[in-house]
């Protein structure tokens, strides 16, 4: 028994997309989209075509996760029916979860500039001197 059971698979003409439901058993509080998105191309073998996860969600007392995902021929069809934020949030994940050994690159510390901090201005209260008494 597989890990990853389609529960809904549904070919939407109007918008030029598959959208599929599943349910990824035993995976709930550690599966991430990306994981997802290599599962499922892997299992329906999807290769060469946009799969956006649309929401993951996980199942109240049961270690289940419910996915939705949409799958496009065209990245760019993509892009203009999935919210941009979609996109961000998904090149971000891509790009913080480096695995093949590379780093952000951080300028060498003979180039950071040292700046002191400027010393703080005394402000000087405008006081009226005392009068002398006579």
């Amino acid at each position: 028994m597989s890990m990853i059971e389609v529960t809904r698979d549904v070919k939407n003409d109007l918008l030029s997309r598959r959208e599929i439901t599943c349910t990824f058993r035993g995976l709930a509080g550690k599966l991430k989209k990306l994981e997802a998105i290599d599962m499922i191309s892997k299992q329906l073998k999807l290769d060469g075509k946009t799969i956006v996860p649309i929401i993951l969600e996980n199942e109240t007392g049961r270690p289940m996760i419910s996915g939705t995902f949409y799958i496009y021929d065209d990245e760019k069809l993509a892009r203009e029916h999935v919210n941009p934020a979609t996109f961000k949030r998904l090149e971000k994940a891509s790009a913080g979860g480096r695995t093949d050994g590379e780093t952000k690159e951080v300028p060498p510390e003979s180039e950071v500039k040292d700046e002191k901090p400027q010393p703080k201005s005394k402000e000087v209260k405008n006081e009226k001197p005392k009068e002398e008494k006579k």
